[in-house]
């Protein structure tokens, strides 16, 4: 009897920690996700202002060259353009939620599609350029939330777990 009610007090402890574990991993790969999209943004402004490919055949080889979680966000836009102005096929891709960005970095991302596919050439490169600025920013205060948050939730997960296991004790 003493085992089974020690094998659950850790189960209840293990799954408290996990879960916290589990939510202060959103911090980190909300980083992750927005340096991704950096490099890709420099991809795109590389291909963009030196090979004159059209623009789904472009997000087509940035899809395959990064990560899958954002390649997959610029698979989504290429074949939304077939269906849809560049500009809407990146936003209906953007509102995916296969990603762990929040709100306002949707919205920097976002502010890319003003001009893609509508403007020449510089107008292009001058809002990836705007939006590449914007996600520094975004990356900073994501590294900042990241440092306050994520320790918090695992320690928080720990106590609960510990705090439900004291209290059926």
């Amino acid at each position: 009897m003493l085992g089974i009610k020690i094998l659950i007090y850790s189960s209840i402890f293990l799954v408290c920690s996990t879960i916290g574990l589990l939510k202060s991993q959103k911090y980190i790969y909300r980083v992750n996700e927005l340096r991704e999209f950096k490099n890709a943004l420099n991809m795109f402004k590389t291909k963009i202002k030196f090979t004159y490919e059209p623009l789904p055949e472009i997000f087509r080889q940035i899809s395959g060259a990064i990560k899958p979680n954002i390649g997959s966000i610029f698979k989504i836009a290429s074949y939304n353009m077939n269906f849809f102005s560049a500009g809407d096929a990146w936003n209906k891709a953007i509102d995916t939620d296969i990603l762990n960005i929040n709100l306002e970095d949707k919205n920097v991302l976002k502010n890319l599609s003003k001009l893609l596919g509508a403007t020449d050439l510089e107008g292009q490169l001058s809002q990836i350029e705007m939006t590449s600025n914007f996600l520094d920013e975004q990356i900073k205060k994501a590294e900042k939330e990241r440092e306050k948050n994520e320790s918090m939730y695992r320690k928080l997960g720990m106590i609960i777990g510990l705090g439900i296991v004291i209290i059926l004790i």
